[in-house]
C-alpha cells in the first residue's frame, strides 16, 4: 500500500516568489551557482536547503517540493585526471523529505524521497518510485518504476499500485496549494 507522509505545511520565510512561475524559495536556502539552477514552476524550496548548481546544472520539473535541510548535489565520477560532475535532472511532482541528500543523475516524475534518505551518486530513480525514510540507496543503483525501496543498503520491499502517479500528483499539488509562507 502506498503511504504518503502527512503533509505538514510548515511555515518558513519565503524571500523570493516568482509570480510568473509560482516558485517559492526560502531566504535561508543556499543556491550555489544559481545561473545553473532551473526550477520549472510551482516549486517550493524550504529553509536551509542547499542546491549545488556550481558543480553542474540542476533542473527540476513542476510541483517539486524540496523540504528543509535537503542537499541536492549533481553526481560526479572520478577519473585518473580528476573529477567530473554531471547534470542532475528531476522530473515533475517530486517530493524530497527533510534532511535527505540527493546525488542522483536522474530523478523521474512522481517520485517520493523520504526524510533522511540518501541517494547515492549517479543513481537513476525511475517514474513512480518511493524511497522510504532513512533509506540509503547505493551509488549507481537503478530504482525501477512502481517500486518501494527501504533499508541500508536500500532494497526493493514491494511493488506500488498503478495509481501511484495520481497519488503523487494529488499530494504535491495539495502541498503547494496549502503551503503558507511565514509572515516576517
Amino acid at each position: 500500500m502506498l503511504r504518503l507522509a502527512t503533509a505538514s505545511y510548515d511555515c518558513c520565510s519565503i524571500d523570493r516568489v516568482d509570480e510568473a512561475s509560482g516558485n517559492k524559495v526560502s531566504r535561508q536556502t543556499v543556491l550555489c551557482g544559481s545561473q545553473n539552477i532551473v526550477l520549472h514552476g510551482k516549486v517550493i524550496v524550504q529553509s536551509d536547503a542547499i542546491i549545488r548548481g556550481d558543480l553542474a546544472s540542476v533542473r527540476t520539473g513542476r510541483y517539486c517540493i524540496i523540504s528543509k535541510n535537503v542537499v541536492i548535489r549533481p553526481p560526479f565520477k572520478k577519473f585518473s585526471k580528476g573529477i567530473a560532475f554531471f547534470p542532475l535532472q528531476m522530473g515533475d511532482h517530486v517530493f524530497v523529505g527533510e534532511r535527505a541528500v540527493v546525488n542522483a543523475a536522474v530523478v523521474g516524475s512522481y517520485v517520493y524521497i523520504g526524510k533522511n534518505a540518501v541517494i547515492g551518486r549517479r543513481c537513476i530513480l525511475k517514474d513512480c518510485s518511493y524511497i522510504e525514510d532513512g533509506a540509503v540507496v547505493p551509488p549507481e543503483t537503478v530504482i525501477p518504476s512502481f517500486t518501494r525501496f527501504s533499508g541500508n543498503p536500500a532494497v526493493c520491499v514491494e511493488d506500488l499500485p498503478e495509481c501511484t502517479q495520481d497519488l503523487m500528483l494529488d499530494f504535491t499539488k495539495d502541498y503547494y496549494q496549502h503551503f503558507l509562507p511565514a509572515k516576517i
